[in-house]
């Protein structure tokens, strides 16, 4: 089992042009997809592994790895003939096996020689307990710098899918993922103890939090096995029917391995598509229904406390390392994009008070949490549904929470910021140092007819001006954003107008998503649904373009100093962070000399030496 927080995702994204104060434009807009995971894996693939396989058998006294070798021959017979939306759940295991044999080849080719060391991080394992130990991909420390080779006899042949690019980040992470789920904490003899499967975005991860922490206050103990646990909650996503289809998965595996399953999330907001599928889950509630959830959990598992023994962290239960943390400032959404059932699963926008979530971050910062990562579903129009309130000297309007969330000292980073007009407003805090000079605003396309049929503003001319604007402001800003190929209707002509303007815009971050039909979702009636092998095709071509791009603005900054936060220290060395690199979806700087004494949590100042497609290098200066 991997740990939570590796499914399906929701993203949010708006061009937001033309939109009124309340980020409400004509035709109602918000929300956006979900992503294509890795990338598709066919029988091409199978051949190619199948074939490196029989290789490595004959190379077992380089790296000792008969077993993984025969491994990575039974899996490839297992993908030929595969369909290839349903490979995704073993991509992980031979993006990491194609890299191994990939690296048996190296080092017969270049004995001593410092190689790259990447892995796939997009690949998605099923369900999976929080703390649970099981195969979690991950990062095995710190990635070794690239070197360029051209090898006569190529191990592994190259692949004609983005599976394998052995690069460290791979170009369609999403800034909606959240990251693995941590949590360690033993139970005490006769502690009623919850397991927790966490689906779904880093908003998913928040309500996890907040249910197990009012667990925690009440004496229950998380198990991190399902062998462990009184009863299992899982805490599903539901954005895209594929998404739907890994929460079923999960809700198996917990009825499988447990037996007492609630669910709960957003495919809750579905209680007869869960049942019909697994009739046996004890209780079914919907997104952010903490009351209901721990009914369900007091019927199956009464409490038992221990007021002298079961204390609660003044932070509550949090599933992130210690020194960063999520920051949830409103629920729902105001908009009708038409890919996008986000308002009909979590409502309408919900802001939280001002005073309420600088409280929470005070605690958080007190805590030892470095790195604040604020999130909503539309963190652009936080406060408008309250008429931004101000409570106990805190206003809520995302300019004036952004200023006062900067003066507590920690990183702040914005996500899901849509580029309303009073945005240009944030830019002047970050060029202060009070807010990171990093935004997150997916604007899923680039083509007015394609924005038009998405229910979005239609006005991507406007939007270069904008961004030229913010970077006069604050040039060192990093943009990320994530786009959607494929949409229905898209002709080639729109798609490169998409390339142009990505040429045009120059952005740091880039993800992209295939179009992909989700139950609800009014886009699925619309005319001329684009073919799988074209989407295939664009997608393809747009992360050419984006690597190219990415690599190109790294490498600029080789020679430049800058400050870093230590996310994990090992024996290779410190896998740190950079200001424009948000947790798991960005890239990394990694120091692999000079790195004694560093801890997760510190920051440091670099001077950056080497530079890949999506990470750098550098050592401390």
């Amino acid at each position: 089992m991997d740990v939570a927080g590796e499914g399906k995702r929701e993203a949010q994204a708006d061009l937001g042009h033309g939109l009124g104060e309340d980020g409400v434009g004509d035709d109602d807009v918000d929300a956006a997809p979900e992503d294509l995971l890795v990338g598709h894996v066919g029988e091409e693939v199978g051949l190619h592994v199948e074939d490196a396989a029989e290789r490595l058998h004959s190379r077992q006294q380089i790296l000792g790895q008969r077993r993984l070798a025969d491994d990575v021959a039974g899996l490839a017979q297992g993908l030929v003939g595969e369909r290839r939306e349903r490979l995704v759940g073993g991509l992980d295991h031979v993006v990491a096996i194609v890299e191994l044999v990939q690296e048996v080849g190296r080092e017969e080719q270049r004995q001593g020689a410092r190689q790259r060391a990447g892995e796939d991080h997009g690949a998605v394992v099923h369900g999976g307990l929080l703390g649970s130990e099981a195969s979690d991909p991950g990062r095995a420390g710190v990635a070794r710098r690239p070197t360029f080779h051209v090898p006569p006899e190529p191990l592994c042949p190259p692949i004609p899918s983005e599976a394998c690019r052995m690069t460290l980040n791979p170009p369609n992470l999403r800034p909606d993922i959240a990251p693995k789920a941590r949590l360690v904490e033993p139970a005490r003899p006769g502690q009623p103890t919850i397991g927790m499967v966490s689906l779904g975005c880093p908003k998913a991860l928040v309500d996890s939090e907040r249910i197990l922490t009012r667990l925690r206050a009440e004496g229950y103990a998380i198990s991190p096995d399902y062998q462990g646990a009184d009863a299992v909650i899982v805490n599903t996503c539901g954005f895209l029917d594929s998404a739907k289809a890994e929460s079923l998965e999960a809700i198996g595996e917990a009825i499988a391995q447990n037996g007492k399953v609630i669910v709960t999330g957003c495919l809750g907001a579905e209680p007869e598509y869960i049942t019909g599928a697994h009739p046996r889950v004890l209780a079914v509630t919907g997104p952010h229904q903490y009351e209901q959830v721990l009914d369900a959990v007091h019927g199956a598992v009464p409490p038992s406390p221990d007021p002298f023994v079961d204390l609660l962290p003044a932070t509550g239960v949090r599933l992130t390392p210690r020194h960063y943390s999520y920051l949830k400032i409103s629920e729902g959404c105001n908009h009708k994009c038409k890919f996008c059932i986000i308002p009909d699963m979590r409502g309408r926008l919900q802001s939280r008070p001002a005073f309420a979530v600088m409280r929470e971050a005070e605690k958080l910062v007190a805590a030892g949490v470095k790195e604040l990562l604020v999130i909503s579903q539309d963190t652009s129009a936080y406060g408008v549904d309250i008429r931004h309130a101000e409570e106990r000297g805190h206003r809520a309007h995302i300019v004036d929470l952004a200023r006062d969330l900067g003066s507590l000292g920690a990183w702040v980073r914005l996500h899901y910021v849509y580029p309303y007009p009073h945005v240009r407003d944030l830019i002047p805090l970050m060029a202060e140092g009070l807010v990171l000079p990093y935004l997150d605003i997916p604007f899923q396309h680039a083509h007015p007819d394609t924005l038009r049929r998405m229910a979005r503003p239609a006005a991507a001319a406007r939007t270069l001006d904008e961004i030229a604007a913010w970077r006069s402001v604050c040039p060192e800003i990093v943009l990320r954003s994530t786009f959607i190929v494929g949409y229905p209707g898209e002709t080639e002509a729109e798609f490169e107008t998409l390339l142009d303007w990505l040429d045009e815009a120059r952005l740091d971050r880039v993800g992209c998503f295939k179009y992909e039909n989700v139950a609800g979702a009014r886009s699925n009636a619309l005319p001329d649904h684009v073919p799988e092998d074209v989407k295939q095709e664009r997608w393809e071509r747009f992360m050419e373009k984006a690597q190219a791009i990415s690599e190109a603005k790294l490498e600029a900054k080789v020679g430049t100093r800058m400050e870093v936060l230590v996310d994990e220290v090992d024996e290779d060395g410190a896998t740190c962070r950079t200001k424009g690199d948000a947790p798991e979806i960005d890239g990394n700087l990694f120091i692999d000399e000079g790195f004694e004494g560093l801890q997760a949590g510190d920051l440091v100042t670099v001077e950056v030496e080497e530079a890949g497609e999506y990470d750098l290098w550098g050592r401390r200066a």
